[in-house]
């Protein structure tokens, strides 16, 4: 017999999982399905997976799930019928749940589309784990100064963000020589242009590390994960541009690193699993238990680092040029390459050409300053036109994509 008062105040926090039917988003809810007693999902939204995002609600019964295709709505709401959970449908039904009092928030939308969600979020003072580079890629000076006027908090949910906020001392920030992400060098690391030049999307999806979902395991290919996770760390930690580091390390071990200025430098180690850094962004500043495989420094033997090539991989060079640039040009950055991996993703360009019209979009769009959400989305739209229509004019790639 049970002893609880029902009436009792519930000390579970809580939590909504925006994309949560994608890699980050599944991922999330494992944890919280191993975790009933420590958190109470407000939330869940998804694209379009309604089959995936019904299951996910039956089993962690929120108060609202939410489908960001409203043509998901009905198949969502037959899925839900007597289980007692408000469906919605459409982008504004997707702003309106990050909208809601949960105390945690997993900003895991892929793309731009996270922006306005993780915004609504921001504006209530929520804590974010924020899993999409995009919105401090495309918005970060109003992104930051939205967290400080709403007195919000934002813990990393990227494996390389997470790893340098557990081991940065914000208090002595002064004393922070460099920070340095860590990247794998994905798939093509070692091969040269011509190689890379026919390369299909079933190769530049295949990670030899992460399990990620399509668009992200092809900025890895390209090393533009890396780009904008430099122009994310930019806003994230009190550095200087030039104190941001990417050193190529293929065993995925290290994942960030944080250099002071007595010499030493602290990293954080951890096997390749999203669960960790999502794990602490559920938890902090406390610890989660996660099904994570024990790191085997003696089973690895061996860590290796490499500088990055930017000629074979010229997505770093833009990224760190958007960065100088500042004001829209990130945004126009993030908004072509997206157009562009979709493109290859398509068989519409070759692996090669994604950073060409990437470069070719940074260049023939002005720089100007950004001030307001509506700045971003007109540079964001203007970027894709042009972009798509240097994809259109670039000659077809005959490849699989099976």
């Amino acid at each position: 017999m049970s002893t609880s008062d029902p009436s009792a105040p519930d000390a579970r926090r809580s939590v909504t999982v925006l994309g949560s039917t994608g890699s980050v988003g599944v991922n999330t809810v494992d944890l919280l399905l191993r975790n009933p007693g420590r958190f109470r999902v407000e939330a869940l939204t998804g694209n379009r997976n309604v089959t995936l995002l019904a299951e996910q609600a039956r089993r962690l019964r929120p108060q609202l799930a939410v489908v960001a295709d409203p043509a998901g709505y009905l198949p969502l709401k037959e899925a839900l019928s007597g289980a007692g959970i408000e469906v919605a449908a459409g982008r504004e039904a997707v702003i309106e749940a990050a909208g809601r009092p949960a105390e945690v928030v997993m900003a895991s939308i892929v793309g731009a589309a996270g922006l306005a969600p993780t915004l609504a979020a921001v504006r209530r003072g929520a804590i974010i784990g924020l899993a999409n580079k995009e919105c401090l890629v495309s918005a970060g000076d109003i992104m930051v100064a939205e967290v400080a006027r709403c007195g919000a908090r934002i813990l990393p949910v990227d494996s390389e963000h997470s790893a340098i906020y557990q081991v940065f001392d914000f208090a002595n920030a002064d004393k922070v020589r460099s920070i340095v992400l860590t990247a794998s060098g994905g798939p093509f690391r070692g091969r040269d242009r011509a190689a890379m030049a026919s390369v299909s999307p079933a190769e530049a999806v295949a990670h030899p590390n992460w399990s990620m979902g399509a668009k992200i395991s092809v900025d890895s290919a390209t090393m533009m994960n890396k780009g904008l996770e430099l122009i994310e760390a930019y806003h994230l930690f009190p550095v200087d541009q030039h104190q941001i580091e990417i050193v190529v390390h293929p065993q995925s071990v290290i994942h960030g690193m944080v250099t002071y200025a007595d010499g030493s430098v602290l990293a954080q180690l951890g096997a390749p699993d999203m669960r960790t850094p999502i794990a602490v962004a559920l938890a902090w500043p406390e610890r989660l238990s996660a099904p994570v495989p024990k790191l085997d420094l003696t089973e690895i033997g061996r860590l290796t680092f490499e500088a990055p090539d930017e000629v074979l991989f010229p997505a770093l060079r833009l990224a760190r040029a958007a960065l100088a640039s500042g004001g829209s040009a990130p945004t126009i950055l993030n908004a072509a390459n997206e157009v562009a991996v979709h493109g290859f993703l398509a068989g519409r360009i070759g692996f090669l050409d994604i950073a060409r019209v990437v470069e070719e979009t940074l260049s023939a769009i002005p720089v100007r300053p950004l001030e307001t959400l509506a700045d971003v989305a007109d540079i964001d739209s203007a970027a894709r036109e042009m972009t798509e229509g240097y994809v259109a004019q670039s000659v077809p790639r005959a490849v699989s994509t099976g």
